[in-house]
């Protein structure tokens, strides 16, 4: 018996260790970090990782268009890394391999995750510069936030349904995910917009899981559950698509106001079927991000938080004129 369990707590043993190793391992082979059979010109390089919500979604495809173009400007060597679609749980184990992968700097939308804090904070802690993208992690130990101011973009939503609209409104709000502090400030910066006006009643929050199908599932569901519906908000950027989607194939006639300037956002304003849309940029928070994330290398103190700029527009505001960032390269 004594030789039995002898054996079974070596063998625990060389389990755990092979398991750490292979996550080093694998970390270094994802991450690229540096070897002797690298490139030494490779070697001489930054290694920044991003990491967004979700690598299949329009909206993180332009921080990532900001973010690699400054990268490539300055000779930075960017990956771009996470769940597919939204996933916690990956989410978290990419943010371990870019820290076992010993990278030079790390960004990542924040999550209100006691995991996701604890990772944070361990990357910090190892002197990995982090950085948060379109949703802050104050709770954390990041260095900085590079993204929308969250709930005044929520204010200018809910101040222009007021401006838009005239009479009794009910509302439904299709926000992406409940549990998302950006998203949970929209909600909140909206309410707060219009707590004043009483001829305008919310019916209820529904939640997409920041997909266009999730939203006109939600939409749906407020149109049969809600029939004096006469207005709606987006506060992600596929919702208004989903609700203008499903607006114009039930042929309604209510106020939608959406957020982002995704090109299918911008046909429906042109078309008339989405009012109007929060601007966010992005492209300059991938931009930002790697530049931030260059100076912390340099050892120059960074604003704490950084934000990117919001506005509303409307039909009368198009064409957009694409904006880039100082720093990045034009052609």
């Amino acid at each position: 018996m004594a030789v039995l369990k002898r054996i079974l707590y070596v063998s625990a043993i060389l389990i755990f260790l092979i398991t750490a190793g292979m996550t080093v391992y694998f970390g270094k082979e994802t991450f690229h970090v540096t070897s002797a059979a690298a490139d030494p010109s490779e070697q001489k390089k930054s290694h920044f990782v991003l990491i967004p919500e979700e690598l299949d979604n329009d909206y993180w495809e332009l921080v990532k268009d900001g973010a690699m173009e400054m990268a490539d400007h300055n000779g930075v060597i960017l990956e771009y890394l996470g769940p597919k679609q939204a996933n916690v749980e990956e989410h978290l184990r990419t943010i371990d391999m870019a820290i076992a992968g010993k990278v030079d700097g790390l960004m990542t939308q924040g999550i209100e995750n006691e995991e996701f804090t604890k990772l944070l904070n361990k990357a910090v802690d190892k002197g990995i510069p982090v950085i948060t993208i379109d949703t802050d992690a104050p709770e954390s130990d990041r260095e900085v936030y590079v993204g929308t101011d969250n709930y005044y973009a929520g204010q200018l939503a809910g101040k222009a349904l007021i401006r838009d609209t005239k009479g009794p409104q009910t509302v439904g709000i299709i926000t992406g995910r409940f549990e998302a502090s950006n998203q949970k400030l929209r909600v909140q910066g909206f309410l707060d917009a219009i707590k004043g006006e009483s001829r305008i009643r919310v019916a209820s929050v529904k939640e997409s899981d920041i997909t266009r199908a999730g939203a006109v599932n939600a939409a749906l569901k407020f149109y049969q559950e809600v029939p004096d519906i006469t207005a709606f908000y987006g506060t992600s950027a596929l919702d208004a698509i989903g609700i203008a989607q499903l607006t114009e194939y039930l042929k309604k006639d209510v106020c939608i106001i959406g957020f982002d300037t995704l090109p299918e956002t911008i046909r429906y304003i042109e078309k008339g079927t989405i009012r109007a849309t929060i601007v966010q940029y992005p492209y300059e928070m991938g931009a930002k991000g790697v530049e931030t994330l260059l100076n912390m290398q340099k050892g120059e103190k960074q604003k704490a938080i950084q934000h990117t700029g919001t506005k509303v527009i409307r039909k009368t505001d198009l064409p957009l004129i694409p904006i880039k960032p100082e720093g990045a390269a034009v052609e």
